[in-house]
């Protein structure tokens, strides 16, 4: 099996190094300047579970390619989805299979109107990760989760030899039957944690030491009625595990939406919030979800005029 990933960032990065350690034909799209710097220091993963450094790991700029892949392995940020389908779409053809691993579901939208229904996989991942000023990813937790599947939930002939390529590769690969009902699951939560966190500008814990654990609770509220309503509510346990997650006590976490705007960078508020809203038929100011998503607007027009974001203190 023939594996393109777009990109060699964290998650990209982390993934295909992985899968290349492993010994599968994997090949990286990425622009000069990464593949330079791949070419002079290699690809280097620190982990929990292992670290690894692979010398001048396989590269292609995007004008170079010629032929179809038979997987492409897609973990860019929503902001930067549509160049990198430009990118990669020489690489798709008729038997193409598509994994994307962002979060919401717009990107399925998005690629089923490029390249027609039938290409694009459901994914998701669960693991933190980030690259160090040397360009070395750093996988910060023992997660290093991806699962995937067929959006309808067939075992096909082309998940099937997936999980093939992907056994063994030491991560945490699972080929779900259920894979859009846990993409919504999952977005529930991103959309739950980054609405609160980046509205707030804390912590989980934070936000539970100054009495708010009732916000916490009311907008997850509100992103799960919207799942319910598209026929995809969070299962009980789910359910049990964000609201216990949102709520507990000294808890450091953050959505990484949060760190990216203490670090000035480009926001998924539209593809996260945004398309949640919409979705849900949810007006503006009219919900905590709303008001997430102005904050998180009133922040791009400001960073769109060069300001750089307020620090806290």
């Amino acid at each position: 099996m023939r594996i393109l990933v777009v990109g060699a960032g964290a998650i990209g990065g982390y993934f295909g190094g992985r899968l290349l350690a492993a010994g599968r034909d994997v090949t990286f799209l990425v622009r000069a300047k990464r593949a330079a710097a791949l070419k002079r220091t290699g690809l280097s993963i620190r982990s929990p579970a292992g670290n690894l450094d692979l010398p001048e790991p396989p590269t292609v700029a995007a004008e170079a390619l010629r032929a179809p892949f038979d997987l492409i392995l897609l973990s860019c940020k929503a902001y930067d989805l549509e160049g990198a389908i430009e990118s990669f779409a020489p690489a798709v053809g008729p038997e193409t299979a598509i994994l994307p691993l962002l979060n919401g579901m717009r990107q399925l939208d998005i690629l089923d109107r490029r390249f027609g229904e039938g290409h694009a996989l459901g994914g998701l991942c669960l693991i933190s990760a980030s690259l160090d000023p040397e360009g070395r990813i750093l996988h910060l937790n023992e997660l290093h989760g991806l699962t995937y599947g067929e959006r309808d939930g067939a075992r096909s002939p082309r998940v099937e030899a997936i999980a093939a390529a992907f056994a063994g590769a030491h991560f945490d690969a699972r080929l779900s039957e259920t894979i859009v009902q846990e993409m919504w699951e999952k977005w529930v939560f991103i959309a739950t944690a980054a609405g609160l966190t980046c509205l707030m500008r804390a912590s989980i814990g934070d936000i539970v030491a100054a009495g708010a654990s009732g916000l916490a609770l009311a907008l997850f509220d509100e992103c799960a009625d919207i799942a319910r309503r598209q026929g995809h509510a969070p299962s009980g346990p789910v359910t049990e595990r964000i609201r216990a997650m949102i709520t507990a006590k000294g808890s450091a976490t953050t959505a990484s939406m949060l760190r990216d705007i203490e670090n000035g960078a480009p926001v998924e508020a539209d593809h996260i919030i945004g398309d949640l809203m919409r979705r849900g038929e949810i007006a503006q100011g009219a919900s905590l979800l709303a008001i997430a998503y102005a904050h998180l607007k009133a922040y791009e027009a400001r960073r769109a005029r060069g300001q750089a974001p307020a620090k806290l203190s």
